[in-house]
C-alpha cells in the first residue's frame, strides 16, 4: 500500500512540475534568450521600434507573472498570496534579467525596463484581481 501511495504522490507532482511549472521555465527562458541576443532592432523608425519593444517588456512580463500564479495557484495558496508570489517574483527576475543584458555586448539594463517590466507585471495582478477568485468568482 506504501509503494502505490508513494507511486501516485510520484505522479501528481510530475504533472504538477509539466503542467505548471515548465511553462513558467519555458517563457523564463525564452525571457533569457532574448536577452541575450545583442541587437533586436526591428527595422522601424527608431520612435516605433522603441514603442514595440517596450510593448513587448510589458506583454512577455504579464505572461511570466501569469504563469507564475497559474503555478503557484496550484499548490492551493491563499489567492492574495499568489498575487504576492506572482508579482515578487516575476519583478526579481525582470531586475535580473536587466542585470543579465548589462553582460550581453550592445545590450543595456536600465532601471527603467524594470519599471516598464513592472507595467506588464501590474497588469497581470489586476487583471487576476478583477477576473479570478479576488473579485469574488
Amino acid at each position: 500500500m506504501a509503494d502505490s501511495t508513494s507511486t501516485i504522490l510520484g505522479v501528481k507532482r510530475v504533472r504538477l512540475i509539466v503542467l505548471y511549472w515548465l511553462p513558467v521555465l519555458l517563457w523564463a527562458g525564452l525571457i533569457f534568450y532574448f536577452s541575450s541576443i545583442p541587437s533586436l532592432g526591428s527595422g522601424l523608425p527608431w520612435v516605433w521600434d522603441f514603442i514595440l519593444r517596450k510593448m513587448a517588456h510589458i506583454a512577455e512580463y504579464a505572461v511570466l507573472t501569469y504563469l507564475l500564479g497559474r503555478a503557484l495557484s496550484a499548490h492551493r495558496l491563499a489567492f492574495c498570496h499568489v498575487l504576492i508570489w506572482s508579482a515578487s517574483l516575476a519583478l526579481s527576475y525582470a531586475i535580473s534579467d536587466e542585470y543579465h543584458q548589462q553582460s550581453v555586448e550592445g545590450r543595456v539594463g536600465t532601471p527603467r525596463d524594470v519599471a516598464i517590466d513592472g507595467v506588464g507585471i501590474l497588469a497581470a495582478i489586476l487583471y487576476a484581481k478583477n477576473n479570478g477568485r479576488g473579485s469574488g468568482h
